[in-house]
């Protein structure tokens, strides 16, 4: 609600479906009179917490001349209002925001009331402050014997709430268990200290995770609890009861998600060989010059924003690892997240600001200072979490600093546990020869991007190659699968043989690349390339490509803070054009959503965010954005061939609405006449219905990735089912083979899946009826070569065959065991 004149409010709660239902309990006492609210609640949909950037831009919508009452629940939402007060560079704008200590639900309630019969700022939070005299007033004489209710009991002064508990937990009070206390203190409204009688360490607030782990609290250590204020025996009980469940960590012994999922493993994800030793991620020095110290309040702001983009990078890292690794592995961040959002240490670094320090100065003073507290406990695995605190500490500093992203520290093979979009993207490829990761799976976008770029990749190892000491020696094979450690000579002089050969079939390969991809008998084969830059263009007109069969025009909308204008657009699809010699793009409109979010385009959190607003049911949500884009792409095809093509269409109403759309954007000029028009294959429910959508459509382009995805309900990301993904399943097969037969000689069918430059696939899909391969730039010589090869007479009989089996494995076998369609 964020219309009307007069008071602004703003509700800063932890949960955003309390905030929700506090806001609907108070507008039915408005009686449809306006008032300015926004919320600022939850880090989303189901997590609780606050970030103090959220709710400096809720007062930023609601401010005017009257002014903003902003209203608390409690612990680290009055944090991260104070911090956003900090965060507002107009002083003017500091000055016109009260921050109430009202109760939030009867607060509000009031406050609405007031704000919407013309009050003050001071008569709205007086009103919000008193709201609960008449209820205090009504119960003043309880019944006799009747418990005082928790929010009417004084505030203790010696009579605190005590409890003790002995740490069961193997490795103690270590991060994870201390930040799930920790979490859970801050959702009561007591004072909690805790105090380590075995050693006489202590006390400690129990609200900030800094000082907790400083308590050195190791398995059959007695710790107590001491609590004050309105919810202090709740707070007991409730801490009492979370250490009899051992702070809900896996007990030793217990076997995880993730510890199950690298039985599947390693799998082979990006063909290839790579020898060469051990390299690990890291990071390049942090340069920053402390004597420059600006404002305090600009340096305090300063550090506000770095937390604030960290957590919501660790946010989103967390929620992949969750979606990828299972909820044990992504257990580890919640200590980073708690500790970004300790009140002690972020009191001590503002407090050093003040006496005039610089914003990474006080930063790292402060995190030395806890990262010593924790390397001097007794305990070996304590001391080691130490390492957690100085990750965080280098992610803010880094941001600070404006510092790159880490990077392998010398020429080898990258070992990591896995790696995001972005690291993947960002990897410096002249120095890694290979790629290991200890979880990840074969169709995630790492694996992708190692196979554009020709960088052999294992996924799944498990985790004990983390353990390998940096510089050892490994061979690695993405083909297979395989991963040598320190191996001995014979290995690596077969690995080498091995690699030489592959080096002088692709040299033989990319000498006919520019040549037609015709079968045995005669049948011509287009082999485009999947692109992602101008500079995959190149490499593609390089390479030898027909065409681009996908360019995935995200890669202009990712990583910055607006999306990019038509000019913009234009320009970069123009150029992609020219790198291409006159060859046909077919740009794909934006597919952003499920693990692909946008900062400057604000999503509800969804639980499952892979079957919610994604590619074009996203873009028809945001019709200025979509626009934009066919604009764009038809300004370009007015110059050069150009196709463009609809992301994740499952109803046909969603292909007209997109088709409109297109019309629209046109404008006067209309449609341009070579511009032809497509969509993704990529839901089930579209290849089982494409009949209805081929009178609509120029081509279609079946996305393996996605559907294999959603056919076989494995999400192509987690290492746990990744031994089930694969798209030679039969059930995979079975839909593209309905696609072909729908669309044979009525449209052109593609596919543009990562299965396209798969061997043993492609005479599969040639014999189904595909008749566009669209593969990585690197990729497209070895795919043609391929396709050479065949006989189509041949590859009908094997696809007919490979539809009646049971499993991929069983495809794969029967390729292989046919003459002349064996993997080369």
């Amino acid at each position: 609600m964020t219309t009307g004149q007069g008071v602004g409010i703003v509700v800063v709660s932890h949960s955003r479906p309390l905030a929700r239902a506090a806001l609907a309990l108070a507008s039915e006492m408005l009686h449809g009179r306006q008032v300015r609210i926004e919320l600022a609640a939850g880090l989303d949909e189901a997590t609780f917490g606050t970030d103090a950037v959220r709710v400096k831009e809720a007062i930023q919508s609601v401010d005017g001349p009257e002014g903003v009452v902003v209203l608390m629940d409690l612990g680290s939402a009055v944090l991260s209002a104070e911090l956003a007060l900090d965060l507002l560079g107009d002083p003017a704008a500091r000055e016109r925001v009260t921050l109430s200590a009202a109760p939030i639900v009867e607060g509000l309630v009031v406050a609405a009331v007031a704000a919407s019969g013309g009050a003050t700022r001071a008569e709205v939070a007086a009103e919000a402050r008193n709201a609960l005299l008449g209820k205090a007033a009504h119960l003043s004489v309880p019944d006799e014997g009747a418990p005082t209710p928790a929010l009417a009991r004084p505030a203790p002064t010696d009579s605190d709430v005590v409890g003790r508990f002995t740490v069961a937990n193997s490795h103690g009070l270590h991060a994870r268990p201390a930040a799930r206390l920790v979490s859970e203190v801050g959702g009561l409204d007591a004072t909690v200290i805790l105090t380590n009688l075995t050693t006489g360490t202590g006390p400690v607030p129990a609200a900030s995770l800094s000082r907790v782990a400083t308590l050195g609290a190791q398995q059959g250590h007695e710790v107590e609890i001491r609590a004050g204020g309105p919810q202090a025996q709740e707070a007991v009980e409730h801490l009492l009861a979370l250490a009899a469940r051992n702070f809900d960590e896996v007990a030793p012994g217990v076997d995880t998600p993730a510890t199950a999922s690298s039985t599947t493993g390693p799998l082979p994800a990006s063909p290839g060989i790579a020898i060469g030793p051990l390299r690990r991620l890291a990071a390049p020095p942090i340069e920053v010059d402390e004597t420059e110290v600006g404002d305090p309040a600009a340096e305090w702001r300063r550090v506000v924003e770095a937390v604030a983009e960290v957590r919501r990078d660790i946010e989103h890292l967390r929620a992949l690892t969750e979606r990828q690794a299972g909820e044990t592995e992504a257990a580890i961040f919640d200590a980073h997240l708690t500790l970004l959002a300790d009140a002690t240490l972020l009191a001590d670094v503002k407090q050093r600001i003040n006496e005039g320090m610089g914003a990474s100065a006080a930063w790292t003073v402060c995190l030395q200072a806890i990262e010593r507290e924790w390397s001097d406990l007794s305990d070996s695995y304590l001391r080691e979490r130490a390492a957690d605190v100085r990750a965080v500490g280098d992610q803010v500093r880094r941001v600070l600093a404006g510092a790159a992203a880490q990077q392998p520290a010398a020429e080898g093979i990258l070992v990591a546990r896995d790696l995001t979009p972005a690291q993947a993207a960002a990897l410096d490829m002249t120095a890694v020869r290979g790629i290991v990761l200890a979880a990840g799976s074969a169709s995630s976008h790492a694996a992708i991007l190692a196979r554009s770029r020709g960088i052999p990749l294992v996924v799944s190892a498990g985790r004990d190659v983390l353990g390998v000491p940096e510089g050892t020696l490994l061979v690695v094979d993405g083909g297979t699968g395989e991963v040598h450690v320190d191996p001995d000579p014979g290995v690596v002089a077969d690995h080498r043989r091995r690699a030489a050969l592959a080096a002088e079939r692709r040299a033989r390969d990319l000498d006919l690349a520019s040549e037609p991809a015709v079968t045995r008998d005669g049948t011509t084969i287009c082999v485009a390339a999947n692109l992602g830059s101008v500079a995959d263009a190149r490499s593609a007109f390089a390479a030898g490509a027909d065409e681009a069969g996908l360019v995935r025009t995200e890669f202009l909308f990712l990583g910055r803070g607006t999306p990019p204008d038509v000019a913009e657009q234009e320009e970069e699809y123009a150029a992609i054009a020219a790198a291409l010699g006159g060859r046909r793009a077919t740009l794909r409109t934006l597919d952003v959503g499920g693990d692909k979010p946008l900062p400057y385009l604000p999503m509800p959190a969804e639980a499952n965010p892979f079957l919610g607003v994604r590619g074009l049911r996203l873009a028809l949500e945001r019709p200025t954005l979509l626009r934009d884009q066919l604009d764009a792409v038809c300004r370009t095809a007015r110059r050069a061939p150009t196709s463009v093509m609809f992301p994740m269409v499952s109803t046909v109403a969603e292909l007209r609405a997109a088709r409109e759309a297109l019309v629209a954007a046109a404008g006067p000029d209309g449609v341009p006449d070579g511009l032809r028009v497509g969509m993704m294959v990529e839901v089930p429910a579209a290849a089982l219905k494409i009949e209805s959508f081929l009178p609509h459509l120029d081509f279609v382009s079946i996305g393996t990735n996605d559907l294999t995805q959603y056919a076989l309900a494995a999400e192509r990301g987690n290492p746990g089912v990744a031994a089930i993904f694969d798209a030679l399943d039969p059930a995979v097969l079975h839909l593209v083979d309905h696609v072909c037969q729908a669309a044979r000689g009525r449209v052109e069918v593609a596919v543009c899946g990562e299965v396209a430059s798969d061997d043993a696939a492609v005479p599969l899909l040639v014999g189904l009826g595909v008749r566009e391969l669209s593969v990585g730039p690197h990729a497209v010589p070895a795919v043609k070569a391929r396709v050479r090869e065949l006989d189509v007479e041949q590859c009908e009989v094997v696809a007919k065959q490979a539809l009646r089996l049971e499993s991929a494995q069983d495809v794969r076998e029967l390729v292989a065991g046919w003459e002349g369609l064996a993997p080369r």
